[in-house]
């Protein structure tokens, strides 16, 4: 890969994620030091159609937006929220309005629509490029485990 070139990686399709949804994704990134480490994401699509999505880890404690009831927004839908201490964050810039960690921000990852379909761009996935054995499966798609939202 050129210089100039940026790695994209579809995450689902576009329709997957109603208006006003999110869904999470665990992901497994290349670090600095060529390891592989955990990458959750959350995309959400906002009721204007837009695709935003944030690292899944809240900034106070780095769990998961969705711990617990699996749900990553307020009662009325308005602002993301962590479930376990109760942070608030705004959706589309993903700055904590409220909680303990006011002020701080959810990492943004960069992503656009391509053809129908949310891709993560500009991170370094792990890919699964084993040489195939007698009696693996062939498909040559990556895997991505879905938690519940």
């Amino acid at each position: 890969m050129g210089p100039e070139e940026i790695d994209v990686f579809i995450i689902c399709a576009s329709d997957d994620i109603e208006r006003g949804g999110a869904g999470a994704f665990s992901l497994s990134r290349i670090d600095a030091s060529g390891e592989s480490r955990p990458f959750p994401i959350v995309v959400i699509r906002t009721h204007d159609n837009a695709y935003v999505g944030y690292v899944n880890a809240c900034p106070h404690d780095g769990v998961w937006l969705n711990i617990g009831s699996g749900d990553f927004f307020t009662q009325d839908r308005s602002f993301l929220k962590c479930g376990r201490h109760g942070a608030i964050f705004e959706i589309d810039s993903g700055l904590c309005i409220d909680g303990p960690c006011n002020g701080k921000s959810l990492q943004p990852i960069a992503l656009a629509v391509v053809d129908g379909e949310v891709c993560l761009c500009g991170e370094r996935l792990v890919e699964d490029d084993r040489p195939f054995g007698a009696f693996d499966d062939h498909d040559e798609t990556m895997e991505i485990m879905i938690h519940p939202d």
